[in-house]
């Protein structure tokens, strides 16, 4: 269906047709003989009871994975233990080693992960390549960062020469990473990759609707050389599962709701473990009077309905400049509307399916009390069961007010609503009203002032002129976020070293012992070490 077939949905209230659609495809990949291969590796007894997996492509059964229990997950962690105590051993450059043959195997066998992310994604293609991109960089950063940061490093001392100190990072041990849905490639392993060359073992818990691509790549880093066994995964629900995951691991890393995030901290800091989460959000965009209008259009867009709207990342407020509210508005409801919606396998559709009934339920309900209370559709706004059963047009909203449930709740699909403002203060002040704090963007004609306003926005990544991708590909800096949207980081040292334990091993010289004896004489020695502290103020270091 084209966007002038005279089928489609009627058009919006600003008179542009609304988001096109291309074919559907004759048929999913990967076929059912592979992902039953894919089922068998999980760590899981056999004769549990199976659930199947459907593509929200298509609606299809994809597959069927087995419904894991603690007694599973007590299993796995005791075959994960015996074989991560040998890698705990092995060289950090040799661990390294695997990370960037992994590297290759992801980029030569991308086509068959795009097609698994597609098949129980639903994302367009091209956002599934996004997380190809994400693995192989991932891969190469930390086989390039961990033989530097986790080499043992020498530390100041109180008496220099006389006690010789230096910084070790001993593995956690096991840890347990339970993952969502939305980024099934990027959200399971790249986490664990750090994990991984850092020493430990790995336990993860996929999130139920999209097993397989998981499965895949764990497959591949064995191939590359990781020892079998190391990676244990366990499928099944998260109330048994990801529980008795967080009842055993040594460290638990996890991404996902705002809600489960408080959770889990609770259960962890019952066995003082540690973890990490990235939560939700409620991300901000600035839009100032300066900006080429047609680039912030099309940023905006991008950093709205990349992966359907579904990363945690993405934008979904959006604050302009009231002098060009009105023409931003229209040119963006022109250009989501031109956006390509379909359902196929390969190259072309910009958008792809939301993910599951639940979150195609929850943008219906985000815009039909949005209109019920007064807002208007200037773009998008209906499902697309011509499609896919949860296919849905990519929405822009005006004239949101507080009482309106869309107005502070996160959407987690392709829905964004535009506010205009009197002033940069005022855009800052209600960017920063929110529990939220994970991902901001500034479009702004003068960066410096970009920056400016960048500095005062709460939130632990913040993109000038782009809207999310810049920050994540930063892959050397620190990313997570503040408030409620997360604990700890990923990316950077911090993502490496938080897998580990810092010990310091302190060796005493002999030649101290002399020095710092008080003998018979506790005054002397009191006077000497007093002259001592007022000279060493004076030292460089």
């Amino acid at each position: 269906m084209s966007a002038t077939d005279t089928t489609a949905p009627a058009s919006n209230d600003l008179g542009a047709t609304p988001a096109s659609d291309t074919t559907r495809p004759g048929g999913l990949r990967p076929g059912r003989m592979e992902t039953d291969r894919l089922a068998r590796r999980i760590a899981v007894a056999e004769g549990r009871e199976r659930k199947a997996i459907t593509s929200p492509l298509t609606g299809e059964v994809i597959g069927e994975v087995p419904l894991g229990t603690a007694a599973d997950v007590q299993a796995a962690m005791a075959e994960c233990r015996r074989v991560q105590r040998r890698w705990a051993l092995t060289p950090v450059k040799d661990r390294a080693a695997v990370l960037l043959r992994y590297h290759d195997l992801v980029l030569d066998h991308q086509d068959e992960l795009l097609d698994l992310i597609q098949a129980e994604n639903g994302k367009a293609r091209v956002w599934a390549f996004e997380e190809i991109m994400d693995q192989a960089i991932t891969a190469r950063y930390y086989a390039r960062l961990a033989p530097r940061a986790l080499r043992p490093t020498p530390r100041l001392t109180a008496m220099p020469g006389l006690i010789n100190t230096k910084e070790h990072h001993v593995p956690k041990g096991i840890v347990g990473v339970i993952s969502p849905w939305n980024y099934p490639l990027v959200l399971s392993t790249s986490d664990a990759l750090a994990a991984l060359v850092a020493g430990n073992g790995i336990v993860i818990k996929p999130d139920s609707q999209t097993p397989f691509t998981a499965l895949r790549a764990f497959e591949l880093l064995q191939e590359a050389g990781l020892p079998e066994g190391l990676v244990q995964i366990v499928t099944g629900p998260g109330t048994e599962v990801g529980s008795a995951i967080i009842d055993n691991a040594d460290y638990v890393m996890f991404t996902g709701s705002t809600e489960t995030g408080r959770a889990i901290a609770q259960q962890a800091a019952r066995r003082l473990v540690g973890f990490s989460a990235e939560l939700g959000g409620k991300n901000p965009m600035i839009v100032t009077s300066d900006v080429e209008l047609d680039r912030a259009v099309e940023t905006a867009t991008m950093g709205c309905f990349a992966n359907t709207g579904q990363l945690c990342i993405s934008i979904e407020r959006i604050y302009v400049d009231q002098t060009i509210a009105s023409a931003f508005t229209n040119r963006m409801a022109a250009r989501v509307n031109a956006l390509t919606l379909g359902a196929q396998q390969e190259y072309g559709p910009e958008v792809g399916a939301l993910a599951s009934k639940a979150q195609l339920d929850k943008m219906r309900e985000h815009i039909d009390d949005a209109v019920a209370k007064g807002a208007r559709v200037v773009a998008g706004g209906n499902p697309r069961p011509d499609l896919g059963p949860f296919f849905h047009e990519p929405t822009v909203l005006a004239e949101v007010t507080p009482e309106m449930t869309v107005h502070r709740e996160e959407t987690f699909g392709p829905l964004v609503s535009i506010y205009p403002v009197q002033s940069v203060d005022e855009a800052i002040e209600l960017a920063n009203d929110t529990d939220y704090g994970l991902n901001s963007s500034v479009l702004c004609g003068d960066v410096k002032k970009g920056k400016a306003i960048a500095a005062r926005l709460m939130s632990g990544t913040v993109n000038v002129n782009d809207g999310y991708s810049s920050g994540w590909a930063s892959i050397d800096a620190p990313m997570g976020g503040m408030k409620t949207s997360g604990v700890g980081r990923r990316h950077g040292r911090e993502g490496l070293l938080k897998y580990t334990e810092p010990q310091t091993i302190a060796v005493r010289s002999p030649l101290a012992d002399k020095v710092m004896s008080a003998g018979d004489d506790a005054a002397g020695f009191a006077k000497r070490f007093t002259s001592i502290l007022k000279a060493a103020k004076h030292l460089p270091r």
